[in-house]
């Protein structure tokens, strides 16, 4: 395990937590948009976005094979990785106004499939999950500190 595994680990889900806030921003923005892709010559609503992210770790058991003595040693945890944005494929909303541009002949228009609760917490948990790499990343810079003093030798 290098120096600034523990850092490069904490950037990488800054950067993720940061994208999860950003799509969800959006998300919450284009909630009351009818008119978002054009599909076949029509417009569709605003469909919801969402962000897939894995861990580019090994997992468990190769860790525990490295503790136990047998297994690559060079091999740690590098963080979060942010495999795409997927629509979520939910029905729209409909909703009876018969005056608004886009209602179909029967007076219903499709809304999108952005709910702003769900947005907010997904945006509050992006939030505590950003605060936690920052912990995690000023832990690191502190040992990293903590083992220069001891270097030089005060």
């Amino acid at each position: 395990m290098g120096l600034f595994d523990g850092v490069n680990a904490a950037a990488s889900g800054l950067t993720a937590q940061r994208l999860r806030m950003d799509v969800a921003s959006s998300n919450t923005a284009n909630a009351d948009s009818t008119r978002g892709t054009l599909v076949d010559g029509e417009w569709e609503p605003y469909r919801r976005k969402m962000v897939t992210m894995s861990s580019s770790d090994s997992g468990f058991s190769s860790h525990l094979q490295q503790a136990m003595g047998s297994g690559d040693r060079t091999q740690a945890g590098t963080g979060t990785e942010v495999t795409g944005i997927v629509e979520d494929d939910s029905p729209f909303k409909q909703v009876y106004n018969p005056e608004h541009p886009d209602a179909g002949e029967d007076g219903y228009v499709e809304m999108p499939n952005v709910d702003p609760l769900k947005e907010m917490v997904n945006m509050m948990g992006a939030s505590r999950s950003y605060q936690a790499n920052i912990t995690s990343m000023n832990a690191s810079k502190n040992m990293m500190l903590k083992a220069l003093e001891i270097g030089r030798g005060q």
